[in-house]
């Protein structure tokens, strides 16, 4: 059993989000006991069918059970939020069962105006697998499978590489399917099909939606509700831009990663292209990589921290700024390389201008910590020791 970061209360209902095959259900299944949980699963076709022709039976079965059922699971939620009524009605009653409820996307649940449980629920994260489980599990990790291929599960655990490339291919087909296709989350599926791809190509980089809508040729009012549903269908998150109350002039559009690198790399067609050191490929997926673990491990540790990039518009830049609840920063540069050299790390020094008493990171591959200046030269490896 792969021990996960991700903590569930056992005492509690709860929502459980993240993408598809990063382990929801088999989390869910090693958490609870089998003899007093129930289980739904709505991708089951017979037990969709069942609950969506009368969602009163799901309540109806679980009071006529309640004294053997102590946790009731539903895998997928997004898929029938009416239950979610049934859910409510159940949680008011007397000694209620807890709820574990699951889902690959929130926008369903969102646009629907679904019932979300007014605060009796937590609301947890799930994510692909991370360097610290690695850890916790005492397994060692491949960076290199890992930039590759990305982390879910199933695929950074199969042995062979073509295999790997055709599930993270199937992955993407799926997403489509199921998650916009069957939702019904846009009208024009081949449309938003070109633009997830020409999405992928832009991982990374400030976005500007004008250029975006020009070159996929839909408007640019489009193209940011086609990125609200990459991001409710969690299969990327934005990272913004820091602002600043000095005079500095900053830009003001976000940047968009995937989930996942793998993911990323399959909706570049570029799986079979194996990432080669010293490239610019690879130092942008080696920054997707750390950006992505330190945003996850943040949140499994329960920490609240926020996430900016820091660019000015003389070009200055640091891939990554933390800032903590007491106010502090760190400001984080990213280098895939093993001797990262003084001249490329100015964007730090732009941000110390700004505030003295940040804290400068040069996350790398370096083998040793180290000084430079004002700078530390941090292997990747031990920079979540600065954020717990």
């Amino acid at each position: 059993m792969f021990k996960r970061l991700v903590k569930l209360p056992e005492n509690k209902s709860f929502f459980l989000f993240g993408p598809r095959q990063v382990g929801k259900t088999t989390v869910l299944g090693e958490f609870f006991d089998d003899k007093n949980t129930l289980v739904y699963n709505l991708l089951d076709p017979d037990t969709f069918n069942a609950l969506n022709l009368s969602p009163s039976n799901f309540k109806n079965e679980i009071t006529s059970r309640k004294k053997n059922v102590s946790h009731v699971i539903v895998d997928e939620i997004q898929k029938l939020p009416e239950l979610l009524d049934q859910v409510h009605l159940l949680l008011e009653s007397e000694n209620p069962p807890c709820f574990a409820l699951s889902g690959s996307s929130a926008r369903k649940l969102k646009k629907s105006g679904a019932n979300l449980l007014g605060g009796r629920a937590w609301t947890i994260a799930m994510y692909p697998l991370c360097y610290q489980e690695f850890l916790l599990n005492k397994q060692t990790f491949n960076l290199e499978q890992a930039l590759n291929y990305g982390t879910l599960p199933a695929i950074y655990l199969e042995e062979d590489d073509f295999a790997k490339e055709q599930v993270l291919k199937a992955y993407i087909n799926t997403y489509l399917k199921e998650e916009i296709k069957e939702e019904s989350l846009v009208r024009n599926i081949k449309g938003f099909s070109n633009f997830l791809r020409f999405s992928a190509e832009e991982n990374g980089n400030v976005l500007n939606f004008s250029n975006i809508a020009r070159d996929t040729g839909v408007d640019s009012k489009t193209v940011k509700e086609y990125f609200q549903i990459l991001e409710d269908t969690l299969i990327g998150f934005f990272l913004m831009p820091f602002a600043s109350s000095h005079r500095t002039r900053l830009v003001k559009h976000p940047k968009f990663y995937f989930f996942d690198t793998g993911v990323h790399r399959a909706l570049t067609n570029k799986l079979s292209l194996k990432l080669e050191k010293k490239t610019k490929a690879y130092g942008n997926a080696f920054e997707h990589f750390i950006i992505k673990e330190l945003m996850n491990y943040s949140n499994y540790i329960n920490k609240d921290y926020d996430f900016f990039f820091y660019r000015t518009e003389a070009g200055a830049e640091v891939d990554l700024i933390i800032k903590k609840p007491d106010d502090s920063f760190l400001a984080i540069e990213i280098k895939a390389s093993i001797n990262p050299e003084l001249k490329n790390l100015k964007g730090l020094f732009s941000f110390k201008d700004l505030y003295p008493e940040a804290e400068l990171i040069c996350l790398s591959q370096a083998t040793k910590r180290r000084k430079l200046k004002e700078i530390t030269i941090l292997p990747w490896q031990e920079i979540f020791e600065y954020l717990v």
